[in-house]
């Protein structure tokens, strides 16, 4: 049984439920003094913790999911990096592994789609990043075979896994209902976290004598992704959407790089540049380049491009309400803007799983196949 497994959480929960039963019931016959009954009572109380903790801690990974298997949780994984060749020519993707859609037909490309696991060269950036890519079902039959898709990245949030997107956040799977119901026209996932850097949040930041963030995901990812697959490269055949610190991420690409990208969502985004001890000094003394990570500030400076935004808050358990009220007000024509508000939702999986689907057909409507 794998770590995220619904059966090993349902035998934690059953185990300290069981423990917690037998501490009560077997407490009155430990009430008495000796060491065999203080040893009783000692090894009860751990057991029953213990097992709390690990139903907790289980729970709360295959929400979030910090660890995906039993090796990672362990420091066994030992799967050796990838090295592409920068030198390779201008197809800086490579493929290393596919899996399936848990959907019917799943295992038939033509009929579920498929993920590639793949690893991506930023032949501007250097930097270099796994990612998942999605390709419908349509990529894969005859009738599409001369036809381009439209494409979206989608980022996590920091310090998130990508696979997150597949497993909790359910892109792919999304992406495959919603087209086959005809919501919206199938589209290609490039799926990643923000930290190609790691383990420094770089904010999708240019820092300055470090890390090329932003020119990584404004530049060199779509042109490598259009280079591998039937992409277009006109700004209306990419859009780019994330949670959290992925959100932030594509609101800045989209707004900054119109020339690029048609749309950007943003699910519980917030508006400018987190800078802590995970970021690090992002800026070194560019004031300029500190107001531009700040969206508020650019949309107000800067000229607006043609971009279209998808901002997502709540009214109770978000703390980006105030921010995303401000975006929406300053975006002025040719920019659009559309959001979500909910009651009530935080800043958690359960939110962004009630806003990624409207998002997603949103997205596919602004995006064009050619």
């Amino acid at each position: 049984m794998g770590l995220t497994s619904s059966k090993v959480l349902v035998v934690a929960v059953v185990l300290a439920v069981a423990l917690f039963l037998a501490t009560v019931w077997l407490w009155p016959r430990l009430a008495r003094r000796g060491w065999r009954a203080y040893a009783g009572r000692v090894g009860l109380l751990l057991a029953t913790q213990l097992a709390l903790f690990a139903a907790v801690g289980l729970a709360a990974n295959r929400s979030f999911l910090f660890y995906g298997s039993w090796a990672d949780l362990f420091g066994q994984e030992q799967e050796m990096g990838v090295v592409v060749d920068h030198g390779a020519g201008p197809k800086a993707v490579r493929v290393v592994g596919t899996q399936r859609l848990d959907v019917p037909g799943g295992g038939r490309p033509e009929v579920g789609g498929q993920i590639q696991k793949v690893v991506v060269a930023g032949e501007r950036s250097g930097i270099v990043s796994p990612a998942y890519v999605y390709l419908p079902p349509e990529y894969f039959q005859e009738r599409y075979a001369k036809r381009t898709f439209p494409a979206s990245l989608v980022l996590t949030g920091y310090p998130g896994t990508a696979e997150n997107l597949i497993k909790g956040l359910k892109y792919p799977r999304t992406a495959y209902v919603e087209a086959k119901e005809g919501r919206m026209q199938p589209m290609i996932l490039v799926m990643l976290r923000p930290t190609v850097a790691p383990p420094r949040d770089t904010e999708c930041v240019d820092v300055p004598g470090g890390p090329q963030t932003e020119t990584f995901f404004a530049e060199d990812l779509p042109k490598a992704v259009s280079a591998t697959y039937r992409v277009g490269t006109k700004p209306r055949n990419w859009g780019f959407m994330g949670n959290s610190t992925g959100a932030y991420c594509a609101l800045k690409i989209a707004l900054h790089h119109p020339d690029r990208f048609a749309a950007g969502a943003g699910f519980s985004a917030y508006y400018r540049a987190a800078e802590d001890v995970t970021t690090g000094d992002l800026f070194h003394g560019d004031d300029g380049l500190r107001k531009r990570s700040d969206l508020l500030w650019s949309l107000d400076h800067l000229p607006q491009g043609k971009s279209s935004f998808l901002v997502t808050t709540s009214r109770r358990g978000e703390d980006n309400l105030r921010g995303t009220r401000e975006f929406i007000r300053k975006v002025k024509s040719p920019a659009r803007v559309s959001s979500i508000t909910l009651d009530s939702g935080g800043h958690n999986f359960n939110t962004w799983n009630r806003e990624i689907p409207p998002g997603m057909v949103w997205m596919g409507g602004k995006l064009s196949a050619n």
